[in-house]
């Protein structure tokens, strides 16, 4: 997985860059209400007034929570304070927390008979909150790596893929090394989706096949002025930017998903708790609850993620290896 940083500036641009589609012409990329706020991109709702899908309690899981928190009545979440949609970003009041994760974790909170209370805060205090015992779980886009799972106990929620994104109506596919000799391809400086294309590149040559053509841009925004151009044939991001992306500009597709592992492990993002707390089984247990149920299927699918989902929740599988 790109590190947090990385992800937070290849996605704090995507709110605007609808409204840059809908300048060409593309009059759907973004809905306004009277008072000329914008409540909608594409398909998805931006506005305050959600409508979360919600759970019930069930007693069976509820019950595997530690007593303690149970008699507390609430699950302290911490969550990342950037903007990176469609993960988690403020709505267009620019003061409600909205985005994929918290509504997953909603639904788990809601299957635990738990109110929940959420804290956003830089990415490296996340792991401090649970550390110190301020957080009881941390749903942020956190990859399960075995450096990680040394300190924290993770159940799963969610594939860690990357994404190839190209001009909307291309037949080309991307689905391994072959796929992009001799394309001219954008990606961010320092990524692990950098070093995926540089290595996939690399085998081309081995193969005498064309390398790939790298390119770097500043902005976000300049990376999908470029494609529309057509000065790069494709984007390679994070696969949760990419479909928000897709879905509120509607100017692109994604023509290819990969783990954010490369060839070595299917990269998962999970809930993540201090080791030894005794709240893994239960978070494992909700989401496969709703997993079962369908609410899972139907927050990702209101947010665009619906190819990320897992069948089923694991507690610390393999991780991506130490560096």
């Amino acid at each position: 997985m790109l590190s947090r940083r990385t992800l937070a500036a290849s996605v704090a641009a995507l709110a605007l860059t609808p409204l840059l589609a809908a300048c060409g012409g593309d009059s759907d990329a973004a809905t306004t209400t009277g008072n000329g706020g914008t409540k909608k991109v594409g398909s998805i709702n931006i506005g305050p007034d959600q409508h979360r899908i919600r759970g019930k309690k069930v007693d069976k899981i509820a019950a595997l929570v530690p007593e303690a928190i149970r008699e507390r009545g609430t699950l302290r979440l911490g969550g990342s304070a950037d903007a990176s949609p469609p993960l988690g970003f403020f709505a267009t009041d620019d003061k409600t927390r909205i985005g994929s994760e918290l509504d997953i974790a909603t639904l788990v909170a809601d299957t635990l008979g738990l109110k929940l209370h959420q804290e956003q805060v830089s990415w490296e205090n996340l792991f401090v909150g649970l550390d110190s015992g301020k957080f009881d779980a941390v749903f942020s886009n956190v990859t399960v790596t075995e450096e990680r799972k040394e300190k924290y106990d993770f159940a799963t929620y969610r594939l860690d893929n990357i994404a190839f994104e190209a001009k909307k109506g291309t037949s080309w596919r991307v689905k391994g090394p072959k796929d992009v000799a001799g394309k001219t391809i954008a990606v961010s400086s320092g990524t692990n989706q950098e070093k995926i294309l540089v290595d996939w590149s690399k085998q081309d040559e081995k193969a005498g096949l064309k390398p790939v053509t790298i390119k770097y841009f500043q902005k976000d925004t300049d990376y999908y002025l470029a494609l529309q151009s057509g000065r790069i044939d494709a984007y390679l991001g994070p696969s949760p930017s990419s479909a928000y992306h897709v879905a509120s500009a509607g100017q692109s597709q994604i023509i290819g998903t990969i783990s954010g592992g490369g060839d070595l492990v299917q990269g998962k993002i999970a809930a993540t708790t201090k080791k030894g707390s005794g709240l893994v089984d239960a978070y494992a247990a909700a989401l496969n609850h709703v997993i079962e149920d369908g609410s899972y299927a139907r927050v990702l699918k209101r947010w665009g993620l619906s190819s990320e989902a897992v069948t089923k929740s694991e507690i610390n599988p393999e991780g991506l290896p130490k560096p």
